[in-house]
């Protein structure tokens, strides 16, 4: 017996025979059963994605309405809006004044020189260059700082 276990294992094969590899009965019958499962998932997984992405769009449509486009002013009214000339303050003035106090034009974030035109937003009082908020209200009826509508 010593001598068959020191002995190395030969296969010997000399024909193809592919018995072993035969799949029959039970097996077979939990292989079809196996993919028809894996192919069942998978298609309803596939059509709750689509049920979901068919709702979502149905529901955000019917739901959630555009916001409407927001219209500029027309030109009577952005010529009413109230002009005045700008002056810059001597820092006795500033030390009276709290610090809302607004020195650029926050459209094109130029400085306020003197003598510039600035026009004044009736609600809110936010000052702009005159150019400058005419070509904003043209295309918004909002001030562009706080949003405010006018």
């Amino acid at each position: 017996m010593a001598s068959q276990e020191s002995q190395p294992f030969h296969w010997h094969y000399t024909e193809l025979d592919d018995h072993n590899f035969q799949i029959r009965g039970r097996t077979l019958f939990f292989i079809v059963v196996l993919f028809a499962v894996v192919m069942l998932i998978t298609l309803l997984f596939l059509y709750a994605r689509w049920v979901c992405r068919f709702t979502y769009h149905t529901s955000a449509n019917a739901h959630h309405a555009p916001p409407p486009l927001s219209h500029g002013l027309d030109p009577t009214s952005i010529n009413m809006l109230p002009i005045v000339l700008h002056r810059s303050r001597t820092t006795a003035d500033d030390d009276n004044v709290g610090d809302s106090d607004e020195r650029e034009c926050c459209i094109c974030l130029g400085v306020f020189e003197d003598g510039d035109k600035l026009k004044i937003l009736p609600k809110c009082q936010h000052c702009y260059h005159g150019e400058c908020v005419d070509m904003w209200l043209r295309t918004r009826s909002s001030c562009p700082l706080c949003r405010n509508s006018l």
